[in-house]
């Protein structure tokens, strides 16, 4: 048996998260929401939870960590836009819930994109 990726199985539960979180974002009333229900915002949400999906499709645990920590760097950038004040701060109307999450599940991916599985995508030395 062996042994699935952490990169793989971080990004089966997020994708998923990604496409619940946006779908939710037009269904519940934004005075019930802890975070930003604007449309772009839920959009967003939903094309990168498919993408998410796609790289999983793949098969590719190079595509796969791109994913983790291409998106954890958004999630940090999206925290920093919010704060200074940065594109697309006015599309998708921040909360202080969504800078939080933004942080710490940025950060999260990235070190998980960065420091799991190298050893599984590391070119082998001759």
């Amino acid at each position: 048996m062996t042994k699935t990726p952490l990169n793989v199985l971080v990004l089966r539960v997020f994708a998923p998260v990604l496409l619940l979180v946006g779908a939710l974002g037009f269904v519940l009333p934004e005075s019930l929401a802890l975070t930003s229900g604007a449309m772009p915002y839920n959009v967003f949400h939903l094309v990168f939870g498919a993408v998410g999906v796609a790289c999983l499709m793949t098969k590719q645990l190079v595509v796969v960590r791109g994913f983790v920590i291409g998106f954890g760097l958004i999630d940090v950038y999206q925290a920093i836009a919010s704060v200074a004040g940065l594109w697309p701060k006015a599309l998708f109307q921040w909360k202080v819930a969504d800078d939080v999450l933004h942080v710490v599940i940025g950060l999260g991916l990235v070190a998980v994109g960065v420091l799991a599985d190298r050893a599984l995508v590391a070119p082998q030395k001759a």
